[in-house]
């Protein structure tokens, strides 16, 4: 599948400052990255973080800025792969890189919630451990928190989003991440584009986009509490512990956003690409 993706935003600050922006595809296999593009009347270079995500780092001089990132995308698999025959993996033989997304984490609170999470998915309900037990906790936290855009902030658990039942991608991402660790299960947060290929058209505007992967059977797995179906065309932005590992703009020095566009479509197959 061909896509173009890409976002603008319009920042302003009253002085010089740093910001750190997360928008352009993370490399991986499957995808290619062509026609790549910043407009941006500002310094920038891009470097890769610990987690393996593209980060761009800009050079503010101060006042306001518009920075525009564009990119053509191809996915050889654009669907989301179901295996709803894998199992867990024990502790014992999770590989060492694996057990840091069994921790807590800033948002991500499975000591706070391993109650609620053994009591709903300890397997006293007749769940099978392996990919039954993670949709599980997929359609719970679907059906329990509402979305409701800025119902949450940057502040906000999964614990604070599972008390009050409403939230956006993020909390139903991070809620469902907290349960999986709870009972042992490896889950990462994960941030990017969704484009809208055969839904029906949505009642919100493009915006970027949270769900996470569930380490199950030696391999990661995509979920999403958020849209509970399969996606067609997901492009993965950044993966990390939470949402504080991929946050779309870290700034250092006042920054304040005062525009923002999302775009995610199928390719235009007439436009020329690089």
């Amino acid at each position: 599948m061909s896509l173009r993706v890409g976002c603008t935003f319009g920042v302003k600050s009253t002085r010089p400052a740093v910001a750190i922006m997360q928008v352009a595809p993370r490399p991986q296999p499957g995808l290619s990255i062509s026609d790549e593009r910043w407009v941006a009347d500002a310094y920038h270079h891009c470097y890769v973080d610990h987690y393996g995500n593209r980060c761009e780092r800009f050079r503010l001089a101060g006042g306001a800025v518009t920075i525009s990132y564009e990119a053509h995308v191809v996915l050889a698999r654009p669907a989301d792969m179901i295996a709803r025959h894998v199992v867990e993996t024990p502790v014992g033989s999770l590989p060492d890189e694996v057990l840091s997304f069994v921790m807590p984490s800033r948002f991500c609170l499975p000591d706070e919630l391993g109650h609620e999470a053994w009591q709903r998915f300890g397997g006293f309900g007749g769940l099978t451990p392996g990919w039954g037990r993670v949709q599980a906790i997929v359609d719970y936290v679907h059906g329990h928190l509402e979305f409701v855009p800025g119902a949450s902030n940057p502040w906000t658990t999964a614990a604070d989003a599972y008390r009050a039942g409403q939230g956006v991608c993020r909390d139903f991402a991070h809620l469902a991440i907290t349960f999986c660790r709870a009972l042992n299960i490896p889950a990462r947060y994960v941030f990017g584009y969704i484009p809208d290929v055969d839904i029906p058209p949505p009642s919100e505007p493009m915006d970027f986009a949270a769900w996470f992967e569930a380490y199950l059977d030696g391999r990661w797995h995509t979920f999403d509490a958020r849209n509970n179906t399969p996606r067609v065309g997901r492009v993965i932005v950044g993966r990390g512990r939470d949402a504080v590992d991929v946050a779309l703009i870290t700034s250092f020095g006042p920054l304040t956003l005062t525009g923002f566009e999302v775009r995610a479509d199928r390719a235009d197959p007439t436009r020329p690409t690089a």
